[in-house]
């Protein structure tokens, strides 16, 4: 799969969400971090290792992914972060563009599709 570490912080309210893509990736080969909000997530951000691809979920308490890309947006250090959205929301295509999203996914999501990006995006990073 991919060589060295590459990490992936997977941003989602869904225990069982969070915790089924934890075990996918490992099981391919990444690093993983989790968090919970956007709150959560910044958090991780400023202080640990960056990761090479955030996984963020639309809808989610205290700090949704809307209010993340802002906060996001606004770090230089962090803007050049590969985002993909995973939502069960459609049509939020615009609001992707609009955060310069590197991919949107609709939940439930492909696994292998997801795994493809993922592997793109950090790739796009080396």
């Amino acid at each position: 799969m991919i060589e060295g570490a590459r990490t992936v912080l997977v941003v989602d309210d869904d225990f069982d969400i969070r915790d089924s893509l934890h075990d996918v990736l490992c099981d391919e080969g990444f690093g993983v971090q989790l968090a919970a909000d956007g709150l959560e997530a910044l958090a991780i951000l400023s202080r640990d290792p960056r990761p090479c691809v955030i996984l963020l979920d639309w809808m989610m308490p205290r700090c949704d992914g809307r209010a993340f890309l802002a906060a996001r947006e606004k770090d230089p250090g962090l803007a050049g972060i590969p985002v993909i959205v995973l939502s069960a929301l459609s049509g939020l295509d615009d609001e992707a563009r609009k955060h310069a999203v590197a991919d949107y996914l609709t939940k439930p999501v492909d696994l292998d599709v997801l795994i493809d990006s993922i592997v793109r995006h950090c790739l796009a990073c080396d």
